[in-house]
């Protein structure tokens, strides 16, 4: 499956750490760097299908960086900064912006003006993932077992889908909450939600998540 690559350019650690959080679990490839010259050199390697940059940058500003972009190519451009005066918007959008997100923001809201720029700029990729009789749609946030919907809260399909990507393959529990919370719950929130995810697969079919002690969990077929 072709996997749509996100470049992340934030020169504040923990900024940039949620950031990647919450795009890889998306599902995307992401490529994080702290500065205007990594993101140059990154945008030739890397060849990202969006970018999100920070306004703040040292060196190279923000704004300057995205001008050398559009002058380059036709990436996507996402601003999420904390400059928020409508004069800053209004340049951001001068500057070849294709959306502009400020600080602090919903990480929701985040996931989905993502994809409604890739979308747009038809570098969107379509993902369905699927593990015998179960698909994760992520287009529609849908799921199916057995030819059943399967109706999931917000973040139980996140876990799902984290697990879905990785099928086959032991997910560490540090990895579900770094993707899933951001690195904002503990243990104890994920086994409750990893259990309720748990019924509501199994009502349609034998038990498809296995724990793996002390470990993490694993997404594999049935039987």
């Amino acid at each position: 499956m072709t996997e749509t690559r996100v470049l992340v350019v934030e020169d504040e650690p923990p900024a940039r750490d949620l950031l990647v959080a919450i795009l890889r679990g998306d599902g995307y490839t992401v490529r994080a760097v702290e500065d205007g010259k990594s993101a140059l050199d990154a945008a030739e390697s890397f060849r990202p299908d969006v970018a999100l940059l920070d306004g703040g940058l040292p060196g190279i500003s923000g704004a300057e960086l995205a001008t050398r972009l559009r002058m380059a190519s036709d990436l996507p451009i996402i601003f999420v900064t904390g400059a928020d005066s409508a004069e800053a918007v209004h340049r951001g959008f001068r500057v070849g912006a294709d959306d502009y997100i400020t600080k602090p923001f919903d990480a929701e809201e985040l996931s989905w003006r993502v994809q409604a720029v890739l979308r747009r700029s038809g570098r969107a990729v379509q993902r369905i993932w699927k593990c015998g009789d179960l698909a994760v749609d992520d287009a529609t946030r849908s799921v199916t077992r057995a030819d059943q919907p399967v109706a999931l809260t917000a973040t139980e399909f996140k876990l799902l889908r984290v697990l879905s990507r990785n099928a086959g393959r032991i997910v560490p529990k540090e990895q579900l909450l770094a993707e899933v919370w951001a690195n904002e719950a503990d243990n104890h929130l994920l086994e409750v939600h990893m259990s309720s995810l748990r019924r509501k697969l199994e009502a349609h079919g034998p038990r498809m998540i296995r724990t793996v002690r002390a470990t993490g969990y694993m997404l594999e077929p049935a039987g």
